[in-house]
């Protein structure tokens, strides 16, 4: 039994009742006064506890299932597997904390452990949970409180907040695999400026590499790069390149042999660079866990950096093994021995079994090694912080760079802690209904883990996204911080341009909302982040009826709001609980909406393909500014607000410079109380505002519209 210490995902803050397991004598103190209980045995632990009728499992980060854990297994083990089905338990994430919200009393635990975590949330038995971390190097910590959100919040202050992206980063973002050249991005460019349509960033995934090489431009299909990014720039919009894990094995290729000659790359048993192959063919892979890897391969982002990249996205960093010798050679072999035989079922589905899991095997991650100390150790031991610190070099480079800038970045593998240097989109999804729902589910799971600026592919990566699949899913993604939509090589193309006339104008509307929005979500994103706190809720975290708990298709935002998202085919309306009263809004653009009260309870809402619903809570306003095509261009002179006050209803807007890491920072103040039948406003903060246009119920049911001259 060894101890293995490399990875630092707790912060800073206080821990309630944690213990190294290697300092504790007796086991069960680790769990004292908890429904836990724990055994070390020779090569695993195991944590055990029995669940009441009325339990209810929060957490885990991005994984399939519900919000709810409860009823079935997971496994923490960052797996690239582009086919998310119901009946799959691990995707490329490895985020272990949970929350057992108990009759008794809730009760937090993170596991912090870099491999294989298997987590039966009541699915062998219904009324069980078993956790079995596979090795014995583990460190748990237990949190405990009054309620789920103070156990949320001492976690999220223990980890530390998330990192800051720039401004522009909350605009909308174009993206596809297979913009192959200068040619096919500006036609992109092209088509959202001649219909009018908002852009912030248009992605280059692998097609910009010479050869799929990383930190390399393919200059025959992107020849000038530098004055192509400038262009770009000009006109207010972001080139962000992807940059994937492995590298290239080629000759005269500096990353290859600058990163061969150092001994950066991970290891085989041989102690010979490790061999695998993605999409260049045959690569090594950084060996991020060694520190001085990662400030070498933190400063290649540096060319990039240079032509004037703002941001990127890291990718394949499981890390992604396509095969390796070895994989290919155990399926080749096996089909070479019954070449001529009479394959019945076993013997078919056993060559067909060989070749379907040729690709991330888990004796490859066995046999790839880091360096540790005197030492090595195996991948499959460190695996789930692989992502982690690949985005962490990214970081790190950035800071040596420009320390005071803020750089978008985001990864698809992900750790908890990782949150401190980047975001995560929740990978290769599928253009199916489903996924918009676990979009839906998935967005408070990831905030409890540190993941605030995180969203989906909207629309879909694999398959291909009809007209009202990617207006539903545009009208969630408005409130998710990364919007962007990204589709896979040979799929419908699912720019909003791309469809009818009708699409066309629904979808302006929607990104003209968004960008509305913009600084209303990055002040929410600055307010929860300092407060160690959510975006994005369930509604039990707030009511604690017994429907609440059950409501899965309904979220929280912030303090403000509550979404009710429409992710069923066909359907022009959707029932929805209301905890308490509340203002409904029905949204056709910024100008166009309805807004009536609603007492609490349950009810059937017409929501017509071209609106999105959601909910103002008591007290509590949404503050809009005039659109704009970018982020840049959002100014706030002008505000329009829409409010439900009883009492007082009070907002403060964060204004910064959406850009450097030690701006000024303002903050704009706005009171509105309602007192004998009149609105009383009260402005005061620097923020350059001029005038407020307000529409707003009060409780008596009356509705207020007029300026307010500031």
């Amino acid at each position: 039994m060894r101890y293995i210490n490399i990875n630092n995902a707790i912060e800073t803050g206080s821990i309630v009742n944690w213990k190294d397991l290697h300092e504790v004598n007796d086991f069960k103190s680790l769990f004292e006064a908890t429904p836990f209980k724990g055994a070390i045995l020779e090569d695993k632990i195991t944590i055990e506890a029995n669940l009441k009728p009325g339990d209810f499992i929060y957490g885990l980060g991005e994984q399939l299932g519900g919000i709810n854990k409860r009823g079935r297994t997971y496994t923490s083990f960052c797996t690239d597997d582009p086919n998310h089905t119901p009946d799959k338990n691990m995707l490329y994430g490895a985020h272990n904390f949970f929350i057992l919200d108990s009759e008794t009393f809730p009760v937090a635990c993170f596991v912090d452990f870099p491999s294989k975590i298997d987590w039966d949330m009541g699915y062998g038995h219904k009324d069980h949970l078993k956790i079995t971390i596979y090795g014995c190097s583990a460190k748990i910590y237990i949190y405990c409180g009054q309620s789920v959100e103070e156990l949320v919040q001492k976690f999220l202050k223990s980890i530390g907040p998330s990192f800051l992206p720039p401004r522009w980063a909350f605009g909308y973002q174009q993206s596809r695999w297979s913009y192959e050249d200068h040619q096919s991005v500006e036609r992109v460019y092209k088509n959202f400026e001649a219909n009018d349509l908002p852009i912030d960033a248009i992605y280059l995934d692998i097609d910009y590499m010479d050869a799929y090489k990383n930190f390399t431009v393919d200059e025959n299909r992107f020849p000038n790069f530098e004055d192509f990014i400038r262009k770009f720039k000009d006109r207010g919009v972001r080139l962000v390149p992807i940059i994937d894990a492995g590298c290239k094995i080629e000759a005269d290729y500096p990353v290859y042999e600058e990163g061969v000659k150092k001994g950066f790359y991970c290891l085989d048993k041989n102690q010979e660079p490790f061999v695998g192959a993605v999409w260049p063919g045959l690569v090594h892979y950084p060996d991020f866990l060694n520190p001085e890897a990662q400030i070498w391969f933190g400063e290649k982002y540096h060319s990039l950096l240079d032509l004037g990249i703002e941001g990127f996205w890291n990718d394949m960093n499981e890390p992604s093994i396509f095969y390796t010798k070895d994989s290919l050679s155990r399926s080749l072999e096996k089909s070479k021995l019954i070449k001529d035989q009479n394959l019945d079922i076993h013997k078919f589905f056993d060559l067909k079994d060989s070749f379907n899991s040729i690709s991330n095997h888990i004796l490859d991650y066995q046999s790839m090694y880091h360096k540790h100390g005197d030492g090595l150790i195996s991948n499959f031991e460190v695996h789930n912080l692989y992502g982690y610190y690949m985005t962490k070099a990214a970081s790190d480079g950035f800071n040596t760079y420009n320390e005071n800038k803020r750089y978008l970045l985001f990864s698809r593998a992900s750790y908890i802690g990782m949150h401190r240097y980047g975001g995560i989109w929740t990978g290769d999804n599928h253009s199916w209904w489903e996924h918009l729902l676990l979009n839906v589910k998935m967005m408070p799971s990831l905030n409890m883990c540190g993941f605030l600026y995180a969203g989906a592919d909207v629309g879909g990566f694999g398959g291909n996204c009809d007209h009202e699949l990617l207006i539903r899913w545009s009208q969630f993604a408005i409130f998710t911080p990364l919007f962007r939509n990204h589709a896979c090589m040979g799929t419908r193309h699912q720019e909003p341009y791309a469809y009818d006339s009708w699409t066309l104008d629904v979808m302006r509307n929607i990104l003209n909302f968004r960008y509305s929005l913009v600084h209303f979500l990055y002040s929410e994103f600055m307010k929860v982040n300092q407060a160690s706190s959510m975006l994005f809720k369930p509604l039990a975290f707030k009511y604690k009826d017994d429907v609440s708990k059950t409501i899965e298709d309904q979220l929280l935002f912030s303090d403000n709001l509550m979404l009710a998202p429409v992710y069923k085919q066909n359907s022009e309306y959707r029932n929805v609980y209301l905890p308490e009263k509340m203002m409904a809004v029905h949204m056709k653009d910024k100008d166009h909406y309805d807004l009536k009260l609603v007492e609490g309870g349950h009810y059937h809402e017409s929501v017509s393909k071209d609106q999105w619903l959601f909910y103002i809570l008591k007290d509590q306003l949404l503050l809009l500014t005039p659109s704009a095509l970018r982020t840049d261009a959002l100014e706030v002179e002008d505000l329009n607000i829409i409010a439900y006050v009883d009492k007082q209803a009070q907002y403060d807007l964060y204004l910064d410079d959406g850009i450097s890491k030690n701006s000024r920072v303002d903050h704009l103040h706005i009171s509105i109380l309602y007192k004998d039948g009149s609105l009383v406003f009260d402005v005061s903060g620097f923020g350059g505002c001029k005038k407020i246009h307000y529409d707003i119920m009060t409780n008596d049911e009356k509705r207020h519209k007029g300026v307010y001259y500031v």
